[in-house]
């Protein structure tokens, strides 16, 4: 067995700071009479972990030296603590967003200009970002180096939080100047910037049974708005309590025309969801065979409203599928997108109201000729 070399505190502080000024490791081990690079990642290590307390580490020793910083002094410790509440104020002034949001060029800028002051752990710490994260940014080539046409498709993936495809995307930047799609497609692809919502799903084929007559029989297009209308409950599962969303879209132009979110999905809730449309809404409405919409309340409402009634056939929810792929969207776009599965029921509500808000009038449909439904019934008008 080797014998174990003991080097002063001065050296391995010396060679850290070689490190960082991206100084070989051969280099280093030369110039300083290092015999093994293992001590120089080790040191560098600990380094990165904040852990500089460890370079005072006796020979030999294979545990967390000295427990780490709870063993310094009080003051040094009301040091470190100040030091690092002041740069919680100062440090996030230097950039536009923080946490999640944070983008990987601004950080990785931000690591080099405050080099010295904190360390890339405390750094990670204060902006929520894990340092594999920050050590992969690093290692990119194309980091800073986005040409304009990169930079447009970049600005618009994070602007609508990547929930846009290639074709969406080409179509919004074509407002301004004509791009070809398969080149947009290629820059999403090189960056990881493509959509991340609705993961392919193999469709359940069920056994029709006719209960109620189908009247819409899949013809999800309409020629005026307010003709052909669709209805649904779902579940939103994300918060402290379960609630539910019953939601009316306008087959016309995909619009979201009418919407409650309760947490007891009776027949008043479907109700209140029904009043919402206008006393002479002469048109068509299709739902499934729920309990809701079969009851007595509801299918005496629909005769009052002057409603045609149509319903899916049992175990067939592709009979609906406008408003099922609406609800699926919602969801893969906010709560699935956004990690959030347990959030206080404000929040919840919030989300959803947000969202249905930026579904009729920002969100671009490709059936719609790349415009919001609300945009397309302007403009038809």
């Amino acid at each position: 067995m080797g014998t174990r070399v003991a080097y002063p505190i001065q050296i391995k502080e010396m060679a850290i700071q070689m490190k960082q000024e991206d100084i070989s490791v051969k280099k280093i081990m030369e110039e300083l009479g290092i015999k093994n690079k293992t001590q120089i990642e080790t040191w560098w290590r600990w380094y990165r972990n904040g852990e500089n307390h460890r370079l005072a580490q006796p020979v030999g020793k294979q545990y967390s030296y000295g427990k780490g910083p709870e063993e310094l002094s009080t003051e040094v410790q009301l040091k470190n603590e100040n030091k690092f509440l002041k740069m919680q104020i100062e440090v996030p002034k230097k950039v536009q967003r923080v946490g999640k949001e944070v983008e990987p060029e601004v950080f990785v800028t931000l690591v080099k200009e405050m080099r010295g002051k904190l360390t890339i752990t405390e750094l990670c710490r204060l902006f929520g970002i894990s340092r594999a994260s920050y050590y992969r940014w690093i290692q990119r080539k194309d980091l800073g180096k986005l040409t304009a046409l990169e930079e447009s498709v970049r600005h618009l993936c994070f602007l609508h939080k990547f929930r846009y495809g290639y074709r969406k995307i080409t179509a919004l930047i074509n407002q301004k100047y004509k791009v070809n799609k398969n080149t947009v497609q290629k820059i999403m692809q090189k960056y990881h910037w493509n959509c991340r919502v609705k993961m392919k799903k193999c469709s359940k084929v069920g056994q029709p049974y006719r209960v109620v007559e189908n009247k819409l029989n899949r013809q999800f297009s309409s020629e005026a708005p307010l003709k052909k209308l669709v209805t649904d409950i779902t579940y939103l599962p994300f918060g402290q309590k379960q609630l539910y969303l019953s939601s009316i879209m306008d087959l016309y132009n995909g619009e979201i025309v009418a919407y409650t979110i309760g947490e007891k999905q009776d027949t008043a809730f479907v109700l209140d969801t029904l009043n919402q449309l206008p006393e002479t809404a002469d048109c068509l409405l299709h739902s499934d065979q729920g309990s809701v919409y079969t009851s007595f309340d509801y299918q005496n409402k629909i005769k009052t409203k002057g409603i045609t009634m149509s319903m899916s056939r049992k175990g067939t929810p592709s009979d609906n599928a406008c408003i099922e792929s609406f609800h699926a969207s919602l969801k893969s776009e906010t709560f699935y997108l956004d990690g959030l599965t347990n959030e206080p029921t404000s929040i919840v509500i919030e989300t959803v109201k947000e969202y249905i808000t930026y579904y009729n009038e920002d969100r671009i449909q490709q059936k719609l000729g790349y415009q919001s439904p609300i945009d397309y019934r302007k403009s038809a008008a």
